[in-house]
């Protein structure tokens, strides 16, 4: 038997008002002060302030980073580091969806691995010797998980591709998922996220590397989002609650299973076309669901049960485009578009090369070449 290997954080806390544990968590560690990495808009409209608001009642010091874009870029990160190593802090917030997760955990593996100051470096499964700096982590959207996992997705803008990296030490010691903090998060953000989400737990259901914890794992957060996606959109309380732990539990088993090329596709063309995150997922999962059919045993069986769809009866032809459906179904419930109008010819070849390179397409349980990518995303078009 294989052995697999499992890194989850040390300790999270859930439910409403969660936040409000974070002021006795810093003054139980000893920290003097933190870096909050939170992305602008969400300082803005005033989400980020339910935490700083705490520091602020407990007398607690804090500097404010907010360079940070959807897409985070090497230049990002690198500022973050900068401002970290001034700021004087001796651990570090993030609060946010991927994006500001992403970067602060850039940030904080080189504040204490200087020699990857580059970011490139640190592409693929990086060897860092050191833990990041002690980092408690607050999601805003129901979607990425980033604070649960051991990987993070960075934008190199010169070379117009996204990279990931996958590195033991970068996992935030604490995680807080407070659905009250997500309870701002717009229509659009919350059906692209839940559906980034609903990806993570469907490819990492069918990935090569799949095994019983981490299929027990998706299998429940795929549930819980065919239960509560289309009420979190809704902006139900239930909803989000629901989604909140859907992403978390998906993100726990993803984290260390890997993904697929639903994944590999969603990230060039984030990086090519600046498509949000969420959004490419949800395009991309129904069509690679469909291509990865012939290699996923019952588990589409499993997955069209999950969205409440009575299989008794059916070969394994029907049960398996009766779960593609139903993804495709909530997807288009949620509002999110079938078609990507930037989408170019002449981009094919760039787009499909990056996809093959990417490093979740080893993961897929069934190998593509070129000519598959392309019609894929011809299938877009």
């Amino acid at each position: 038997m294989a052995v697999n290997r499992f890194v989850l954080n040390g300790i999270s806390y859930h439910g409403h008002g969660a936040i409000n544990e974070i002021p006795g968590i810093i003054k139980s560690k000893g920290f003097q002060k933190a870096f909050v990495a939170s992305d602008p808009d969400l300082v803005k409209f005033g989400v980020t302030a339910k935490v700083t608001d705490l520091l602020e009642q407990n007398g607690i010091a804090y500097e404010l980073y907010t360079d940070i874009k959807p897409n985070p870029t090497i230049e990002n990160v690198q500022h973050g580091v900068d401002a970290y190593r001034a700021s004087g802090a001796d651990f570090m917030i993030t609060i946010g969806g991927g994006s500001s997760m992403d970067t602060g955990k850039g940030i904080g593996i080189i504040v204490n691995n200087p020699e990857y100051y580059d970011v490139r470096s640190l592409e693929g499964v990086a060897p860092t010797k050191n833990r990041t700096v002690f980092t408690i982590a607050v999601p805003t959207t129901g979607g990425t998980g980033a604070e649960a996992t051991i990987n993070y997705v960075i934008t190199d803008v010169e070379k117009k591709r996204k990279f990931v990296c996958v590195d033991h030490n970068d996992i935030p010691d604490i995680a807080v998922v407070d659905p009250d903090m997500m309870a701002s998060m717009p229509k659009g953000l919350t059906a692209s996220t839940g559906m980034d989400a609903l990806t993570h737990a469907i490819e990492g259901y069918t990935t090569a590397a799949a095994w019983s914890l981490s299929d027990c794992l998706n299998l429940e957060a795929i549930k819980l989002i065919a239960k509560n996606l289309r009420g979190a959109v809704a902006n139900d309380p239930d909803g989000r609650e629901g989604m909140a732990l859907a992403q978390y539990v998906t993100a726990m088993a993803y984290s260390n299973v890997g993904l697929g090329i639903a994944h590999s596709m969603a990230h060039t063309l984030g990086a090519v076309y600046d498509t949000p995150h969420g959004v490419a997922c949800a395009m991309m999962l129904p069509i690679v669901m469909d291509f990865n059919k012939e290699c996923t045993g019952e588990k589409y069986k499993a997955i069209a049960e999950a969205f409440g769809v009575d299989t008794t009866g059916m070969d394994q032809d029907t049960y398996r485009k009766a779960a593609i459906d139903a993804v495709q179904q909530l997807s288009v419930d949620v509002g999110i578009p079938t078609k990507l109008e930037k989408l170019a010819e002449d981009d094919l070849a760039f787009l499909c090369e990056s996809a093959k390179a990417d490093a979740c397409a080893p993961g897929n349980p069934k190998a593509a070449d070129i000519a598959d990518f392309e019609a894929m995303f011809r299938k877009l078009m």
